[in-house]
């Protein structure tokens, strides 16, 4: 059974998403309220340490792990950030981060695989410098690397673009198969090619190409995964829902309109944004989309609102709050997932969370291939 440490883990999406067939040597994570959501899901083993990853010692890591999971904080490094990217207070614990897996490897239990996850703005926060520093980690701690940009939308009902950036340790060997020998569409796109440009040339000797393939096409919409009677928000009033409407611009109402006659219920992601009308004044508006998938999901830190779905259903129109399990849904996390009892916090957990069924391709494609061949090798020499 592989093993990993998982660092800023929330809720243990990421343990979700490698599944039964992994085991968690370690767990971290500094905020308290979704560490105990942690705990509520995974049980009470003592693997998970609630605390700022900077007073992590590698003694507190047990045994060698197999992979090492980083979703390191993001709010730097997006776009709706303030553009300190790495060197900013919350994306920066990236650095106390790999210095317990430089500290590993100059123990000789550096990890097979080392996974990054966070947002598409990494690849330009200060015009590349960011993602090229990543790559040098990777690089001068002798790890081959790759990079891919993977829409959830793929798996789930929900736009989300991220960037997986996955070293291998350079004694293991990668079977030809999981490598292309340049880059491919949609994981290889041209926000990547270009700021691999930007790489030193030095750095660009380990880089790879990861060769996953795309999965089968996704049959479920947005709309179904809608709750009639959520328990965690209330539908809005009629008065409410009109309140709404009448903060669309004329093309958005025209999609509601629209939504209204194409003979099955319909469900809209709506975002209040500013906008400036035609007499140059700012005014808010709401702006709907009704492409059956759901805008992405971000915490009120990362410099977006909540959520508001309308749900059309011929010339009935009502609007809420998107619930808490269906935000849960939309990251891939099943049912039997227990999420924090207020609303706020279990938006918050989902928000910052990393899309399941995108780790589980990542392990089926990458992950555990490159283990197999490692365990093979093992037994060879043995």
């Amino acid at each position: 059974m592989a093993r990993f440490y998982e660092f800023f883990a929330g809720g243990g999406m990421a343990r979700a998403g490698l599944g039964p067939g992994w085991t968690c040597l370690f767990a971290n994570d500094f905020d308290g309220k979704k560490a105990l959501t942690y705990q509520d899901n995974w049980g009470t083993g003592g693997e998970l340490h609630v605390g700022d990853v900077a007073q992590v010692t590698t003694s507190q890591l047990p045994d060698q792990a197999d992979l090492i999971w980083g979703s390191f904080p993001c709010q730097d490094l997006s776009l709706a950030g303030d553009g300190a990217g790495l060197r900013g207070a919350r994306s920066g614990t990236f650095y106390p981060f790999w210095a317990l897996v430089t500290a590993l490897i100059a123990e000789g239990r550096g990890p097979s695989i080392v996974a990054l996850e966070n947002v598409c703005g990494t690849l330009t926060s200060h015009n590349g410098g960011d993602f090229a520093a990543i790559c040098k980690t990777f690089a001068d701690a002798g790890y081959r690397y790759g990079a891919l940009v993977i829409n959830a939308q793929l798996f789930v009902p929900q736009s989300r673009p991220r960037l997986f950036v996955i070293g291998v340790r350079s004694d293991v060997e990668i079977d030809p198969s999981l490598l292309s020998s340049g880059p491919i569409e949609p994981f290889h796109p041209t926000a990547l090619k270009r700021a691999f440009a930007r790489v030193d040339e030095g750095v660009l000797d380990g880089r790879v190409w990861w060769n996953v393939p795309t999965p089968p096409r996704r049959t479920h919409t947005f709309a179904d995964l809608v709750e009639d009677s959520p328990t965690s928000v209330a539908w809005h009033t009629r008065s409410e829902t009109e309140q709404l409407l009448a903060m669309m611009s004329p093309i958005n109402l025209d999609k509601v309109k629209a939504a209204k006659r194409a003979g099955r219920r319909m469900v809209g992601g709506v975002y209040r944004r500013t906008r400036v009308d035609e007499t140059g004044a700012k005014v808010q508006r709401a702006e709907i989309r009704f492409d059956d998938v759901a805008g992405c999901l971000r915490t009120p830190a990362g410099g977006s609102s909540r959520q508001v779905i309308v749900v059309v259903d011929g010339e009935t129109v009502r609007s809420r709050l998107i619930s808490a399990r269906e935000t849960a849904s939309l990251m891939g996390l099943d049912k039997s997932y227990r999420l924090p009892k207020t609303y706020n916090e279990a938006y918050h957990l989902t928000g910052d969370g990393v899309a399941v069924p995108v780790v589980r391709h990542l392990a089926e494609h990458i992950f555990e291939p490159l283990l197999k061949v490692e365990a093979k090798d093992r037994s060879a020499v043995a």
